[in-house]
């Protein structure tokens, strides 16, 4: 029984990789990761190293636990910059750190794949591994119930919560379906910016990941580039990857465009499962009021509601979400630091921000704009 390494995807065969998978969630797939690779969007050059976990018994693969060694806390979306800076005043390396998540997507899923036994095996592995490796600690982000329930069991790693907004199909016929769920006021303020946009004039149509000519990804790319552009940063992704992306994957990936007189304006960019709509990407040429509400929510609530999908994820932050039927749910990630001073002065300022996470989240479930009894 072995912990073993990998410093690429490469490495290992894409269907002894997927085998572990319990779900066809896009993101955990050999495909999805491999393209982050090579594409030039992760590397240790800026800050994502791959360094993926094997663990493996009698030569068969049993588990696993998709992984990144960082000398950044940056495109995690759990935010440890204050443990860090503290670390630095105090004389504490806390870079490099082993990081077990999906770069840049802030999308709960599996991170420990394959058996619970041998998961549990390879958990009880890593500390010793850090300490060979010269790494502070090991977090894993946006983690399951499943994981939860194993990393809980694990000596010495800390539980932290936040909070995402994620919207719900019951069952809706259609978007005025879930409109008539709302209340009154709440109701016509949605009707309201979607009649603004469409009577400013843009249209919108939706592609499959294989019906996008190269230039239509140039636009995309632009789009998603200039989000960036705006405050100053470089992009995470490189434009390869949604070439390459689109090639291995394009059942996985949807696209809206904005046009305006019959010119792209605007696009975002989503993946699908079996089960739910990720909304990931977004940008626009030139702003235009209300149109990332219509682009980014309401585009992707009547494509989930037309797909029969039962949850939209739009993506990490935005309590401006609530006020548009997205609901409040708890994410969980998990710290083991080896520093005994600094797990114990983390573990207490994680006690309190879980309270105060919990009581938020309490607090956004009553303002929800649906009727009452709904």
């Amino acid at each position: 029984m072995s912990l073993f390494h990998l410093s690429s995807l490469a490495e290992i065969a894409a269907a002894e990789w997927d085998a572990l998978l319990p779900d066809d969630q896009p993101f955990l797939r050999h495909a999805f990761l491999l393209t982050l690779e090579e594409s030039g969007s992760v590397r240790a050059e800026n800050g994502w190293q791959p360094d993926h976990l094997l663990w493996r018994e009698n030569g068969r693969l049993r588990a696993a636990l998709p992984g990144y060694r960082k000398r950044n806390s940056w495109g995690e979306y759990v935010f440890d910059h204050a443990w860090a800076d503290a670390c630095q005043r105090a004389g504490i390396a806390y870079y490099p750190k082993w990081l077990g998540a999906i770069p840049f997507s802030p999308v709960t899923g599996a991170r420990l794949l394959g058996s619970a036994e041998a998961a549990a095996a390879l958990l009880a592995a890593l500390p010793e591994a850090l300490g060979q490796h010269g790494l502070s600690g090991a977090h894993i982000n946006f983690t399951t119930p499943q994981d939860n329930d194993l990393l809980q069991q694990q000596p010495d790693w800390l539980a932290r919560l936040g909070v995402q907004y994620h919207w719900h199909n019951r069952g809706y016929r259609d978007f005025q379906d879930f409109l008539d769920s709302l209340m009154s006021r709440k109701r016509k303020q949605l009707r309201k910016e979607r009649e603004q946009v469409t009577g400013s004039g843009f249209t919108f149509d939706w592609y499959r990941g294989d019906a996008l000519r190269e230039d239509q990804w140039d636009f995309v790319y632009t789009c998603y580039a200039s989000t960036y552009a705006v405050r100053g940063q470089h992009p995470y992704l490189t434009r390869d990857f949604f070439s390459l992306l689109a090639a291995r994957m394009p059942h996985a990936i949807r696209v809206v465009i904005a046009s305006l007189q019959g010119q792209p304006a605007a696009m975002a960019f989503y993946l699908r499962d079996s089960t739910t709509l990720y909304g990931r990407y977004w940008g626009c040429l030139a702003e235009f009021d209300r149109l990332h509400f219509e682009t980014c929510f309401y585009q992707g609530m009547a494509f989930a509601i037309a797909e029969g999908l039962q949850r939209f994820d739009a993506g990490a932050q935005g309590e401006h979400k609530l006020v548009r039927g997205f609901e409040p749910r708890l994410t969980h990630s998990w710290h083991y630091l080896c520093h005994e001073g600094l797990r114990a002065a983390v573990a207490d300022f994680l006690q309190q921000e879980r309270a105060g996470v919990r009581a938020w989240a309490d607090e956004a479930r009553a303002s929800l704009p649906y009727r009452r009894g709904d």
